[in-house]
């Protein structure tokens, strides 16, 4: 309770307002897709399609975002972007009543709704390093991690109910009305946030959107640990539509066993999310990030070995848990040290970089795992992902850097003053 209470009364309303927003979002999970399929009546391309182009059309919406909320105060940027996904959601059910719906405004929901969320956490992560002293950081970062994978343990479940009962529009004005109240409470915090960094005189705009990939692409830690990312979360995201099929159709799961194997699991990531500062602590930041990191990567290699029946489900769960445990303790060992190296005048803009290029490599997972599984069956594609997500280990930053913050240029754009720091990890 004492280290909480360090976190202050502002951080305790910014955490609330995400948990709200994170409840709404783990129930209307899927509700997209679930609308496109059952009251469209769309086609598997299509979902597909749906979900590819809410990845890279909200790129090109996002990065030129970036830039502007790099040089905005960020709490109006969060609240403006949790009013913007409570519009466009609550558009669904709107047009639905009035029998007004198309694919077409399903996909350009999906592309803003993404866009927003891009937005919102390029400015959250600023405002999160501005909002919390660095003794604490690891702490906020872990509490938003186990509130994540609460949410998404119980979400789902709740938000299968509701639709079943309701229908699916019924979990979209949760997710929206989540929005709304997450809105509210950012609006509460009084914390005065520090003035944002000045734009260059001489700034140019490609070079401002490009400026988030350079401090990443220079930086000797951020930037294994970025690709390690691109890998990790692909093949992550490669598996997942592959499960479903998997579990479905070739385990012949019954409804139930499917929502135990998607829900258990999760208990994982709050275990580990909840250790990491007792294992920090104890082990070190560098030591934690680089063993949790590998551990990650061992579990996926065991689903396409999944038996049939109970055995399957147990195999499943376990590797889901193993992978989620380690996960819960990589992210907020991860995240904090990316607030620690990264210079307040690139935090949105990095976070934007970031974002972006994880969705968009997703996508493009996700499309060649289908087109892997069509020749070579799901357990091949399966085989596939776990293998790259093993060799995603390999990319972690192994080697300890030893730089001084003159090796790390800053982008063109922006003023000397905003040198690169160097985190713990280097």
């Amino acid at each position: 309770m004492g280290q909480r209470s360090a976190l202050g009364r502002d951080f305790r309303r910014l955490w609330g307002a995400y948990a709200v927003s994170a409840a709404g979002s783990a129930v209307g999970m899927g509700a997209l897709p679930l609308v496109a399929l059952l009251v469209l009546d769309s086609s598997a391309f299509q979902v597909s399609l749906l979900a590819a182009m809410s990845a890279v059309a909200s790129a090109v919406i996002a990065l030129p975002l970036g830039v502007r909320i790099e040089h905005q105060y960020k709490r109006p940027v969060m609240i403006a972007a949790d009013l913007a996904r409570c519009v466009v959601l609550a558009s669904i059910p709107i047009a639905m009543a009035f029998g007004r719906l198309t694919f077409t405004q399903l996909c350009v929901v999906g592309i803003l709704q993404t866009a927003a969320s891009v937005a919102f956490d390029a400015a959250g992560g600023a405002h999160l390093k501005a909002l919390v002293l660095p003794e604490h950081r690891l702490r906020a970062n872990s509490l938003f991690e186990t509130t994540n994978w609460i949410s998404v343990s119980a979400g789902p479940p709740v938000g299968g109910l509701l639709a079943g009962a309701l229908g699916a529009a019924a979990t979209l004005v949760v997710d929206a009305l989540s929005f709304l109240a997450s809105a509210l409470g950012i609006g509460r915090i009084r914390q005065p946030e520090p003035a944002p960094p000045a734009r260059a005189a001489a700034s140019h705009l490609g070079r401002d959107i490009a400026a988030g990939w350079h401090y990443l692409l220079q930086h000797p830690v951020l930037r294994p640990l970025f690709f390690n990312a691109l890998l990790f979360g692909g093949s992550v995201m490669m598996a997942s539509p592959l499960m479903a099929v998997l579990m479905l159709d070739d385990l012949g799961l019954a409804p139930w066993q499917y929502g135990l194997a998607l829900g258990l699991p999760c208990l994982g990531g709050v275990l580990g999310s909840r250790l990491t500062p007792l294992l920090t602590r104890r082990f070190g930041q560098r030591r934690i990030l680089l063993l949790s990191g590998v551990a990650r990567t061992l579990w996926t290699i065991l689903l396409p070995l999944t038996p049939s029946g109970a055995p399957g489900v147990l195999v499943i769960v376990a590797a889901d848990f193993g992978l989620l445990f380690s996960a819960g303790v990589f992210n907020p060992s991860f995240t904090t040290y990316r607030m620690e190296a990264t210079p307040d005048a690139f935090m949105s803009r990095v976070g934007t970089s970031w974002s972006v290029s994880a969705k968009t490599s997703q996508a493009a997972f996700m499309i060649a795992g289908g087109l892997i599984a069509a020749a070579a069956g799901v357990r091949g594609a399966l085989l596939i992902a776990g293998l790259l997500c093993m060799a995603s280990a390999l990319l972690l930053p192994w080697r300890k850097a030893r730089t001084s913050t003159e090796d790390i240029p800053a982008p063109v754009a922006d003023p000397v003053s905003s040198q690169a720091t160097d985190g713990p990890l280097t």
